[in-house]
């Protein structure tokens, strides 16, 4: 059993960052990571994709630094940066040589203090069309590109913060004026709201005096914050979204409600979903790819959410000339097998071995194990996570993922989105069915 123990040092400025560093001098190398508390869920009705259109503008210049310069400066010191933005968070990130640390903060800074001195019409109007194109490349003209906004508005209620997904509406967009702009940083960027991890070639002493030099002088914001929404209950119907277009062949996304992240309840979820399909070996690959031969893949995957719902769900890649179908109840016969008597002990220890292998290889990367740590900081308080979580799931026993599935992966809970082929090649349809 392998133990995970990365030092982990935090200390909060007293203008509220939270500052977390992880000593490593294997390589000379520092990732800097920030999570900023705002994402889609944060979005009001007709201001939808503001998070996201905040990640481009990010880079477009601030008080002291040039459009573009955020990245010249930085990639000129060898650096890797980037940012993404998410349901419950932004996030931005670089991987800099030791000796540009105190670069990359100063740039860090500068742009999460004063990014309002360069947004002005003609930034916003740029990274508006930027993110239109990026919404066309991404998502509207690649095969099966809506999938996870179909999945997010068939999974969730119309009112709730996760039905939208973080592209948002260019509708929105393009009523955006730079006033409603600035209100939307004014409201969200601030170090009180923002977590910044350090990871590598730095020790704690020197990373918190280096964020207290370029952070601590910003001003704390005035934070609004609402409570997180209750568990969302699962579906007690199915749900059905089908679209009929010119993709390469039929698949099929089965999505379920799941509890919020980090929780027993979840982590049981998490063990149901590899079981039935998140591994090699898992029992719908078995059936449905190796044994019938009527699907060409299969995958399952879960999504850690924190405000009052979490997501799992099943992909399946449709063989030529399979029943859709057939496949969908072949699917729900497995939730009933699994519900009914649980997984056995091979299956829960080949869950735990590739858990641990997958954790361990993300962690050992210095970028990913700052985005983790930010994350848990930020999202669920408690950054050690990293050190505990293989422990959280070997801690699940097979009658847990046999309640869990019976509970959260019932066949009457699933909101089902089908992506199949038109033989004519007609345009994309969309059909609802309760």
């Amino acid at each position: 059993m392998t133990s995970i123990s990365y030092p982990l040092a935090e200390r909060t400025l007293d203008n509220g960052l939270r500052v977390i560093v992880s000593e490593d001098h294997a390589v000379p190398n520092v990732a800097v990571n920030l999570w900023v508390g705002v994402g889609s869920r944060h979005e009001a009705p007709g201001r939808t994709g503001f998070a996201h259109l905040f990640e481009h503008l990010m880079f477009q210049g601030s008080r002291n630094v040039a459009s573009g310069e955020h990245f010249s400066a930085l990639m000129d010191e060898g650096a890797r940066l980037n940012a993404t933005t998410w349901f419950d968070r932004t996030n931005y990130f670089e991987t800099v040589p030791t000796g540009a640390l105190d670069l990359a903060l100063w740039l860090e800074a500068d742009r999460h203090g004063y990014l309002l001195d360069a947004v002005n019409q003609e930034n916003l109007d740029n990274q508006r069309d930027v993110v239109k194109e990026e919404k066309r490349q991404r998502y509207d003209n690649v095969p099966y590109g809506t999938a996870l906004i179909d999945i997010y508005a068939t999974a969730f209620p119309g009112d709730h913060p996760y039905h939208h997904p973080t592209i948002g509406s260019m509708e929105d967009l393009d009523a955006a004026t730079v006033e409603d702009v600035h209100a939307f940083f004014r409201a969200h960027y601030g170090p009180n709201n923002t977590v910044l991890t350090l990871v590598g070639d730095v020790t704690p002493e020197d990373g918190f005096a280096a964020a207290e030099r370029y952070f601590g002088h910003l001003p704390a914001i005035a934070l609004t914050e609402r409570p997180r929404l209750p568990q969302l209950a699962p579906l007690t119907a199915p749900v059905r979204l089908d679209r009929v277009g010119d993709v390469p062949n039929d698949r099929l996304y089965v999505a379920f409600r799941l509890p919020v992240d980090t929780t027993p309840e979840y982590h049981a979820c998490q063990v149901a979903v590899d079981v039935l399909g998140g591994l090699a070996s898992s029992r719908l690959i078995r059936r449905l790819v190796r044994r019938d031969e009527t699907a060409v893949a299969v995958g399952g995957w879960t999504m850690g959410l924190v405000d009052g719902v979490g997501l799992g769900a099943f992909t399946i890649d449709v063989a030529e000339g399979a029943d859709v179908e057939a496949i969908e109840e072949v699917l729900c016969e497995e939730l009933t097998a699994l519900a009914e008597h649980g997984p056995d002990a091979e299956e829960m220890e080949s869950v735990v071995a590739d858990t641990e292998r997958s954790w361990l290889s993300a962690l050992a990367s210095i970028e990913e194990r700052a985005d983790h740590i930010s994350h848990h900081a930020l999202l669920t308080g408690d950054p050690g996570y990293v050190n505990a979580f293989v422990d959280h799931v070997r801690a699940v026993t097979p009658e847990d993922v046999r309640a869990a599935t019976a509970a959260w992966l019932a066949p009457e809970s699933r909101a089902v989105v089908r992506y199949l082929a038109d033989p004519a090649g007609a345009g994309d349809e969309g059909e609802e069915a309760a």
